[in-house]
């Protein structure tokens, strides 16, 4: 089941929807659940919501599994360029959207301020930060993986997949060498064999490409503080 729910985007003063996912079951029994957050919510469930018309079927996905969890995905905004300055966690380098001012650190306070007290309160969720996670790609990758360095005292787990990072690798790194990130976080590295002129051949694993390179400077990084890392 998957419904639409409006929040006031707190920095702006707007509307943000959220599509939440909860569990077939969740109308017939008394559990409580886990949560994992997710950005670009629009791009979750259903084609029709979707930016570019193809989801990424996760009502299917889940529908079959056989873990139970609550998914909220979190709309952006639409108009120009607002997702790429609300999901900005850095001051970018010159040239690579460096002209966008960064809302990540308020997204990210709106996220654990307004919104997550509200889901806590209304569903039936598990609240503890150990099963509570964090999921983007893309830009939304690099808020995950922000979020999960940051936010650790809400979020024990972030999804990153093909994660926006080539143009905020330094402030990115020297953001990770000094956050306070518990030993029992878990964070997801995923990306695309063909992503920043990767291998031709996608059955061959990539360990050549500039996505690679910067993942693995990352996963090493977040293996120091003796987190687990899964990268591929």
């Amino acid at each position: 089941m998957v419904i639409k729910r409006d929040f006031i985007y707190t920095p702006k003063g707007v509307i943000r929807t959220a599509h939440i996912y909860l569990p077939d079951d969740y109308n017939t029994t008394a559990d409580r659940y886990p949560v994992l957050y997710f950005f670009d919510g629009h791009n979750l469930f259903f084609n029709s919501d979707a930016t570019y018309g193809k989801s990424w079927g996760l009502k299917e996905f889940l529908d079959g599994w056989h873990e139970k969890v609550i998914i909220v995905g979190l709309e952006c905004g639409h108009e120009g360029n607002e997702r790429l300055s609300e999901y900005l966690p850095y001051k970018a380098i010159p040239g690579h959207f460096h002209e966008f001012q960064p809302m990540g650190s308020q997204t990210m306070d709106w996220i654990v301020n307004d919104v997550k007290p509200v889901i806590d309160q209304d569903y039936r969720t598990l609240p503890f930060r150990e099963c509570t996670g964090i999921a983007g790609s893309s830009m939304g990758g690099i808020m995950a993986l922000y979020a999960g360095a940051h936010y650790n005292r809400w979020f024990s787990k972030a999804g990153c997949v093909s994660t926006a990072m080539g143009f905020c690798m330094r402030p990115l790194m020297a953001d990770l060498r000094k956050s306070p990130i518990s030993p029992d976080t878990r964070f997801y590295l995923s990306w695309g064999t063909k992503e920043a002129w990767g291998i031709k051949n996608p059955n061959r694993e990539d360990r050549s490409s500039k996505t690679y390179k910067w993942n693995k400077r990352v996963a090493d990084q977040l293996r120091t503080l003796n987190t687990t890392v899964k990268m591929e």
